[in-house]
């Protein structure tokens, strides 16, 4: 730093690109084997070798940003343009799912009966545990919004218990999505209709679980005196994200389970 005279941070070389690519080839490689042999050894090793290259990528990442001061005001801009950009394709990853959704609900070939929900589909009740989650998801949004008053206004302990309980509120609504899959009267194998609908639901309680845990990431940063009033982009970056998580289930409830049944 003493020798460099621009306000931006040249990483340093890192192998967990590396190790992280690796992970991602055994997972995928193991959910094959899984799926037609029923051996999951080649998976697990994938997702021990993951969370291990989360955990030291995550690590030098907060090393850089908060004891070496890497993470400048121009770095931490670039920083929000890579997470808007992120969010942005998470927005048409999950478009493709309502896409094939409406492609199939708003004109039923004669092979589902006309209709829909297809012929022998029972679809769920949307004012049981689908209504729950919803309200439990959009609580989980103003706790993190409190928590990120909490900290702009330096209060710590109210950061600390508003952060806590929004991965308590996303720990529910994930229970209650593995409950609610566990008695579903349909699987994932019936047609159009079970596919689209675990898959855009199935990839959204992923997300969740991927926010969850960012936003423990950041109570643990917190609780260690990592973030200030003008200095938290991390949790900034888990807000927007977990923001995104809230908006998507809104549609997925309006369309698949409101509309869809």
């Amino acid at each position: 730093m003493a020798h460099q005279s621009h306000p931006y941070h040249m990483v340093d070389p890192s192998p967990w690109p590396l190790t992280g690519a690796v992970a991602a080839l055994l997972m995928t490689s193991g959910l094959a084997i899984w799926f037609h042999f029923h051996s999951v050894s080649l998976m697990t090793l994938g997702t021990a070798l993951l969370v291990l290259t989360i955990c030291q990528w995550w690590r030098d990442v907060v090393r850089e940003g908060t004891f070496q001061g890497h993470h400048t005001p121009p770095v931490q801009k670039g920083l929000r343009y890579g997470m808007i950009l992120f969010i942005t394709s998470e927005v048409l990853f999950f478009l493709g799912f309502f896409w094939a959704f409406y492609h199939s609900s708003l004109a039923p070939t004669p092979e589902l009966g006309g209709h829909w929900p297809p012929t022998g589909i029972t679809a769920l009740d949307p004012f049981e545990v689908p209504l729950l989650n919803t309200a439990v998801l959009l609580a989980s949004g103003v706790t993190v919004t409190w928590a990120h008053h909490s900290i702009m206004e330096a209060k710590r302990k109210q950061a600390i218990q508003s952060l806590a309980l929004t991965i308590l509120l996303g720990a529910y609504f994930t229970f209650l999505q593995a409950l609610e899959y566990s008695e579903a009267p349909f699987t994932i194998a019936d047609g159009v209709y079970g596919a689209t609908f675990f898959v855009a639901t199935g990839f959204h309680g992923l997300h969740v679980l991927i926010g969850s845990t960012f936003l423990a990431v950041c109570l643990l940063r917190q609780i260690r005196h990592h973030f200030t009033s003008s200095h938290h982009f991390g949790f900034e970056a888990a807000a927007w994200y977990w923001h995104f998580v809230d908006v998507v289930w809104l549609f997925l409830y309006i369309s698949i389970y409101w509309w869809g049944s």
